[in-house]
């Protein structure tokens, strides 16, 4: 995986992750080993509707068992940009077309096991449509007003990491106070 390692043995080479056991040299001199998840990195996308309400999707998440309230996100494909994942995933899962795509930023979800790099962008401009789901994909399409947002986001009610680094990511470029 990398000339960074002593050693790098994959482990698992799933459908989307991989799992290799990696020797990584301490300042020390010793070798410890590690686990590490790679993924091949995600687009989340905030959807600003022109009354600046937020459209939000329920998303049944099987590792923890439950419904969460998250924004719009997908897994980049080979050699995909990340801003047209983000375009993509928004018309898959909410059916809304983006008339303008800005970038917010990016960070590391998981630092510490895996190497994912996820892509925030905010849609605006948007012009609604028909959902595309996966036929494993069990989404709901939900408009809150931004203030409603923030009060989830601060009770605990959204507890999605992506979702709230992207929504602070917004935030801070509005100038607001998160």
């Amino acid at each position: 995986m990398s000339d960074r390692f002593d050693y790098d043995e994959l482990v698992y080479d799933g459908r989307i992750a991989q799992v290799h056991k990696v020797g990584l040299r301490m300042p020390d001199g010793k070798v410890v080993q590690r686990d590490l998840i790679h993924y091949p990195g995600a687009a989340v996308v905030l959807p600003v509707l022109d009354d600046g309400s937020i459209a939000m999707i329920s998303n049944y998440r099987f590792a923890v068992d439950e419904a969460l309230l998250e924004l719009p996100a997908g897994l980049l494909e080979s050699g995909e940009d990340p801003s047209d994942c983000a375009a993509r995933e928004l018309t898959e899962e909410t059916g809304y077309q983006a008339g303008k795509i800005t970038r917010l930023g990016r960070f590391y979800p998981g630092p510490g096991t895996n190497d994912e790099v996820m892509h925030s962008f905010l849609a605006t401009g948007l012009i609604p449509g028909e959902q595309n789901l996966e036929t494993y994909e069990q989404i709901e399409v939900k408009i809150f007003q931004e203030a409603e947002v923030r009060r989830m986001v601060a009770d605990g009610t959204i507890h999605d990491g992506k979702t709230i680094a992207t929504l602070a990511l917004y935030w801070l470029k509005k100038g607001e106070a998160i």
